[in-house]
């Protein structure tokens, strides 16, 4: 019996690389994986450029590309997530929909895949994008993994294989907030990586900005460290006995020199500004904890399908 790899591409926007991916990815099962069955699966986040239309399209001609139109944009963090888990293949291979994730590796992946390992992932050597971008990353990568309770993986983006024993592994966890990275670090199986550079994007522009990288970045520090918590209990004991010291040596200092030793507001309003500041920091940081559990214990889907094509005839508009 043939086994069956089903390709999971998130799309938002993506209208000029959809069509020239998927045609690479039927182009790299027909030359070097025909003795395998696939299905490539999309996944749209409510795109507002026409990638539906395209999407269609492929549908129409190809029974073995499906699509599922989510009913509004649910983020960059829960639509590829719920791709994964309506995947059918024996294993499943997520990757961007920009090229960035080279389909060319596929092969590789399904024969590390074939060796043994249920998990094999795309770690970023190196990158064409914006070197400041690639340096800001680098940074963050080595931060989680020092603060982290989980030895978190460096430079790995998503892009991999994942048998479907891994696939049940997440349906189980129902996880309405998943930080996929650090579950495959957490509670993946034994893993193969694969080094490669990442290309440039193929076309248009892409969707990351600030707010999408610092809520991804907050989602992994706040699902896997105590640090900072720590860290602020300790910073606050410290501020508390340095601040007792202080004041007990500018009262010796008062009592012993009363004439000599004015009052100054100077040390006094820098000292309110310290502490201020350090207070809203980790008010801050404590507040994205408090996201992160409701987030959790609200337990709502992680999206809500408008529309399937391709799937089974009950499933498909």
């Amino acid at each position: 019996m043939e086994k069956k790899i089903s390709v999971l591409i998130p799309a938002y926007n993506e209208v000029e690389n959809v069509a020239p991916l998927s045609k690479a990815i039927v182009d790299v099962f027909a030359k070097e994986l025909a003795a395998y069955e696939y299905e490539i699966i999309f996944i749209d986040n409510k795109s507002t450029d026409g990638t539906r239309g395209v999407l269609c399209e492929l549908c129409k001609n190809n029974p073995q590309i499906k699509a599922i139109f989510n009913a509004k944009n649910f983020g960059h963090i829960k639509s590829p997530y719920h791709g994964l888990l309506q995947a059918t293949g024996d294993c499943v291979i997520s990757m961007c929909a920009d090229f960035q994730d080279p389909p060319e590796l596929i092969p590789q992946f399904v024969r590390a895949w074939e060796e043994g390992y249920k998990i094999v992932i795309g770690i970023k050597t190196n990158s064409k994008e914006s070197g400041l971008m690639y340096a800001i990353r680098t940074l963050y990568y080595r931060t989680i993994k020092k603060i982290s309770d989980v030895d978190q993986i460096e430079h790995f983006t998503g892009f991999g294989l994942y048998d479907k024993d891994f696939i049940q592994v997440l349906r189980d966890l129902n996880d309405p907030m998943p930080y996929l990275r650090g579950i495959v670090a957490e509670l993946g199986y034994d893993r193969k990586e694969i080094e490669y550079e990442q290309p440039r994007r193929k076309a248009g522009k892409t969707k990351n900005n600030f707010y999408t990288l610092y809520d991804m970045a907050m989602l992994g520090i706040t699902s896997y460290s105590k640090v900072v918590l720590r860290l602020a209990t300790i910073i606050g004991f410290i501020f508390a006995a340095s601040s007792f010291v202080l004041a007990l040596i500018y009262l010796i200092l008062k009592l012993t020199n009363w004439e000599q030793y004015p009052a100054g507001t100077a040390p006094i309003l820098i000292g309110l500004f310290l502490i201020g500041s350090v207070l809203m920091f980790f008010i801050g940081f404590i507040g994205e904890y408090v996201l992160n559990i409701n987030s959790r214990v609200m337990k709502r889907p992680l999206v809500v399908e408008e529309k399937r094509i391709n799937f089974t005839a009950e499933k498909d508009d």
